[in-house]
C-alpha cells in the first residue's frame, strides 16, 4: 500500500457535507472511564477464554507454559498500545484502525484497512453465535430436558443484540458491565479455590518456566492466546462518545491490556495448579471445554458449576453485543466518509446510535447463522458439525484480520509522527511501535502458516488458504475502492480517516 500526501487539508465541499450535524456525529459525553472500560473488556469474554480457549490451547498445542505466553503477549500489546494510545490523542474517529492507518499511510491504505476491519469484526461477532447456540441448546437439554436446535437461540440472540444496538451506548455499557463483573468474580472465586486446594504438585510455578515454551506448538499457541486479548484495541472506536477522548482512551487501553494480561495469566496458572503442571495437558485433552466445570464441580460444588454454565452463556452474549457495537461504529465512520453508502453515516433518532450500521451487522449475522443452520445435518457434538465450524472458522478469520490491522497501525504510528516532524519528540514511542509491529507480523505469519490447525482442518485442506484469503480479498477490495475514489472523487478520498474533522471544516467553509 502506498502513502498519500493529502491527509490534512480536505476540500470543504462534496461527499457527505449535506448531512445534518446531529446525524454526522456520534453523541458525546455518553461514556466515562468505567463505561468505556466495561464496553471494551466485555469483548474479551473472560469466562469464554478461561473455559474454552485455555483448555483448547493446553489440549491441542500441549504447551504447559500458557500463563507465560499471556505475560509475554501482554508485554507486546503494551508496546503496541504506547504508540496506538498516542495516536488516539491526535485522531478521534469511530473508524479507529482505518482512521489511524489513513493518517499514517494514506487514504488508499486506509480504505483497505476499513474493509479488513469491517470483515474481521463481523467475523468475530458472527462466529460467537455458533458456540452460543451450541451452549444454550445444551443448557436446555441438561436443565429442562428440552431439545432445541442450536440456531434457534442463535437467531434470538442476534435479534436481541440488534435491538440493544439501537439503544444509547451508555445503556449498552450498563448491560455489558453487569455481565462482565459477575463473570470475572466467578473466575476469581475459582482461581482462589484452585490455589487453596492445589493438585498433587502444590503451588507450582512451573508454568512460568521458559522451558515450557518449546516445541512446534508454540507459534499456534500464540495465535490462540492473542485472540483472547481482542477487545482492548476497540477503545478508540468510542472516542467520539467520551467527554475527554485524549485522556480516557489511552487510560482505558492500558488498563484493559494490563488487566487482561494479569487476569488470564493467573487464571491459566490456576488451571495448571488445580491439575498439576504434569497433568494439565492430559486432563485438558480428556475434558476439553468441560475442564473448568470439571474442576469447579469438585472444589465448589454443583450449584456453583451450574451458575458458571449460565454465566458462560451470558458472557458470550456480552461479547456479541460488544463486537456488534464496534461493527456498527465502523460502518458509521465508513458511511460518513464515502466508503459505504451515505445512509450508514447517519445516527438514529434520540439514541444517537449508528442505527443503520447496527442493522447491517444484524442482517449479516442472521444470514450467516441461517446459512450454517441450513447446512447442519450432523449432531452438534460432531466435530464436523457446521455449528462448530461457524465458531472456529469465523473466529480465526476475525483474529487474523485484527492482528494484521494492529501490525499496520504500528507502522502507521511511525510514519505519522515522522511526517509531522515529531520523530525526535516521539522517539521512544516509535521504537515501541516498531517492536510491536515486528512481533505482530511474526504472530500473523504463524497464524496463516498454522491456519489448518486453528480451524481443525486436515493437512493440505483448501481451508488453510481459502479462509485467511478472505482477509486478503477484503484488503485488496478496499485498496481498489481507495484507488477508484482517488481517481474519480478526490474530495471523498481526502476525507478518509478525518471523520468529524471533515464535518467541522465543512461548517467553517459554509459560515
Amino acid at each position: 500500500m502506498t502513502t498519500d500526501s493529502s491527509r490534512t487539508s480536505p476540500p470543504a465541499s462534496g461527499g457527505i457535507s449535506t448531512f445534518k450535524g446531529q446525524e454526522r456525529a456520534l453523541r458525546a459525553d455518553r461514556l466515562g472511564t468505567g463505561g468505556l472500560l466495561l464496553s471494551v473488556l466485555a469483548a474479551t469474554a473472560p469466562l469464554m477464554v478461561v473455559a474454552g480457549v485455555m483448555p483448547t490451547t493446553f489440549a491441542v498445542m500441549g504447551i504447559v507454559g500458557q500463563p507465560l505466553l499471556f505475560v509475554l503477549l501482554g508485554v507486546v500489546l503494551i508496546l503496541f498500545s504506547v504508540g496506538y494510545a498516542e495516536m488516539s490523542r491526535h485522531v478521534h474517529n469511530a473508524g479507529a484502525f482505518y482512521a489511524y492507518i489513513s493518517r499514517g499511510l494514506g487514504g488508499t491504505a486506509g480504505a483497505g484497512a476499513a474493509l479488513v476491519a469491517l470483515v474481521a469484526y463481523n467475523a468475530l461477532q458472527v462466529g460467537i453465535y455458533g458456540i452460543f447456540g451450541f451452549e444454550v441448546s445444551g443448557l436446555f437439554a441438561t436443565y429442562a430436558d428440552v431439545e432445541i436446535a442450536w440456531w434457534i437461540p442463535a437467531l434470538v440472540a442476534a435479534l436481541a443484540v440488534g435491538l440493544l444496538g439501537w439503544l444509547k451506548i451508555d445503556v449498552n455499557a450498563r448491560v455489558l458491565g453487569v455481565l462482565l463483573v459477575i463473570e470475572v468474580l466467578l473466575v476469581v472465586i475459582f482461581d482462589v479455590a484452585a490455589l487453596a486446594d492445589p493438585g498433587k504438585e502444590g503451588l507450582s510455578l512451573h508454568a512460568f518456566n521458559p522451558d515450557t515454551l518449546t516445541g512446534a506448538g508454540v507459534g499456534t499457541a500464540l495465535c490462540f492466546c492473542i485472540a483472547a486479548f481482542l477487545g482492548f484495541e476497540q477503545a478508540p472506536v468510542y472516542a467520539e462518545e467520551t467527554s475527554r477522548p485524549h485522556v480516557l482512551v489511552p487510560r482505558v487501553m492500558f488498563l484493559a491490556v494490563g488487566g487482561v494480561a494479569v487476569f488470564f495469566a493467573l487464571s491459566s496458572w490456576a488451571l495448571t495448579v488445580a491439575t498439576g503442571p504434569s497433568g494439565i495437558v492430559g486432563t485438558s485433552q480428556k475434558q476439553s471445554a468441560g475442564l473448568l466445570f470439571f474442576l469447579t464441580e469438585s472444589r465448589l460444588g454443583g450449584t456453583f458449576t451450574d451458575v458458571l454454565h449460565v454465566l458462560f452463556v451470558t458472557g458470550m452474549f456480552a461479547a456479541l453485543l460488544s463486537f456488534h457495537n464496534v461493527v456498527a461504529r465502523y460502518a458509521f465512520a465508513m458511511g460518513r466518509e464515502g466508503l459505504l453508502p451515505a445512509a450508514f453515516g447517519r445516527t438514529s433518532g434520540s439514541s444517537g446510535a449508528p442505527g443503520t450500521g447496527s442493522l447491517l451487522q444484524t442482517v449479516v449475522a442472521v444470514v450467516v447463522v441461517a446459512a450454517f443452520a441450513l447446512a447442519d445435518d450432523k449432531p452438534a457434538g460432531d466435530p464436523t458439525a457446521p455449528v462448530l465450524h461457524l465458531f472456529t472458522w469465523f473466529g480465526n478469520i476475525g483474529a487474523l484480520g485484527v492482528i494484521v490491522l494492529m501490525a499496520a497501525a504500528s507502522l502507521s504510528v511511525v510514519v505519522f509522527f515522522v511526517r509531522r516532524g515529531a520523530a525526535g519528540a516521539q522517539a521512544w514511542r516509535l521504537v515501541t511501535s516498531a517492536l510491536a509491529g515486528i512481533a505482530l507480523l511474526v504472530i500473523a505469519g504463524y497464524t496463516v502458516k498454522d491456519f489448518e490447525v486453528l480451524v481443525g482442518a486436515g493437512p493440505g485442506s483448501s481451508l488453510s488458504w481459502v479462509l485467511p484469503g478472505i482477509i486478503g480479498l477484503a484488503a485488496l477490495a478496499g485498496v481498489v475502492l481507495g484507488l477508484v475514489l482517488r481517481a474519480r472523487a478526490p474530495e471523498k478520498h481526502a476525507r478518509i480517516g478525518l471523520g468529524n474533522e471533515a464535518f467541522q471544516l465543512d461548517k467553517a467553509a459554509s459560515s
